[in-house]
């Protein structure tokens, strides 16, 4: 077997597709934000504006989040030490998962070292726990909620996206004593269009079934806390399991799900992804405890987000350019080819010193491939005008048919 060979075999399968993934070695500033500096492969520098960070409302610089971070550090060093069993839980990480549990009204909060390890660790543990359990999931949930649903050895069944009709039709079709649980998210962060929440939750209650949403690219965003899209619609009370991130909205890392005492003491006994993981640093937990409790009283950062995303969408849309507006704050632009979106995001960088990452298959479907744009409250009007000039002299460029495209 030629192994390096079929390596080169891979690789070469991504350039010849025009998907092929590169980093950017950006430098971030603190107190400048979006800006951040571009260390080139050659040595030389440049700066960039950051259009494409999940860091939505610039939290990861905020005086409040970067002191409890030192203050933890100075108090107790780096590092947790083990895992949650052993030696890994600090009063950080009980300040944390409080925190959580207060701001989505349940019970308790059990944190991980991700949200994609939140999901996939229960999501792959609910069968253990109720057997025979079928898991409905929308077609479009993240790859963290599909690999948890593939590799926990129950049944699943893929409904189409946002498709009440087809959930219905398959929590008709199965035994109505199987226990059931509907996995979907609050927000898509590739589309940005929302879950229809209160359906899903009374078609729950109908068939005697589980709810469990994401609410990632919600957490910190939307609420009158930040707690996300259901507090906002009145509708946390009817969600059994919340999935969040402190790595977007909240700018540090780490995610977690809140749900009963119960239902979090069986996931984090019986859930190898929370068992065998090595806790997050003390000054982590501390910096996403202090970020969760001040976004919970600053309605002001999330107003200004959300008014800097309607800015954008309204130019953009005025140049006729084909982005998805499903109310939320992301912003598609749908390009539609891989080559083309990689020629876009490059020469944004190379000649505009804006940074958006190309949007490819697998992460979106083929012939959709985009550039997503995520505004924060603190991209202005002279990083506006950069992008939408930008944007206007490169679509030119490309020969990208705007009226088509927008149609």
């Amino acid at each position: 077997m030629d192994y390096n060979g079929q390596l080169d075999a891979a690789i070469k399968r991504l350039h010849d597709e025009g998907r092929y993934r590169t980093f950017i070695n950006i430098e971030r500033t603190r107190g400048q934000f979006p800006h951040a500096t571009w260390n080139k492969e050659d040595g030389t520098t440049a700066p960039v504006t950051v259009w494409c960070g999940n860091d939505y409302l610039g939290m990861g610089q905020h005086p409040v989040v970067m002191n409890a971070m030192h203050e933890a550090i100075e108090a107790t060093g780096a590092g947790s030490g083990g895992t949650r069993n052993i030696s890994g839980t600090t009063v950080y990480h009980k300040l944390l998962e409080a925190e959580l549990a207060d701001l989505h009204g349940k019970e308790e909060a059990l944190v991980f070292t991700s949200a994609y390890i939140a999901n996939d660790a229960t999501l792959s543990t609910l069968p253990k726990l109720f057997p025979g359990l079928i898991i409905y999931s929308d077609e479009r949930n993240h790859a963290s909620m599909i690999e948890g649903v593939r590799r926990n050895g129950g049944a699943k069944r893929i409904f189409r996206h946002n498709d009440l009709a087809h959930l219905r039709e398959l929590l008709e079709a199965d035994d109505s004593n199987a226990p059931k649980l509907i996995a979907f998210e609050s927000i898509y962060s590739m589309d940005g269009d929302f879950g229809p929440i209160k359906e899903i939750c009374d078609l729950a209650d109908e068939f005697g079934a589980l709810t469990y949403i994401d609410e990632v690219h919600a957490v910190g965003m939307y609420g009158p806390r930040g707690a996300g899209v259901a507090e906002r619609d009145g509708l946390m009370g009817r969600i059994d399991i919340i999935n969040g991130t402190l790595a977007k909205a909240y700018g540090v890392m780490g995610g977690y799900i809140a749900a009963s005492a119960k239902m979090c003491d069986a996931v984090r006994s019986y859930a190898p992804g929370f068992i065998f993981t090595t806790s997050l640093p003390p000054a982590i937990a501390a910096g996403a405890a202090a970020s969760v409790k001040h976004l919970k009283t600053d309605q002001d950062l999330r107003d200004q987000q959300q008014t800097q995303a309607a800015i954008l969408k309204y130019r953009l849309k005025g140049m006729g350019l084909p982005i998805l507006d499903e109310g939320s704050h992301i912003v598609p632009l749908i390009v539609g080819d891989p080559v083309h979106t990689k020629v876009l995001s490059d020469r944004l960088l190379s000649d505009h010193g804006i940074y958006v990452q190309p949007i490819n298959f697998p992460t979106v479907p083929r012939g959709t491939e985009r550039l997503r744009f995520t505004p924060s409250p603190v991209h202005g009007p002279a990083e506006m005008d950069a992008l939408v000039s930008g944007l206007d002299l490169l679509w030119s460029h490309c020969a990208l048919n705007r009226a088509e495209l927008a149609g």
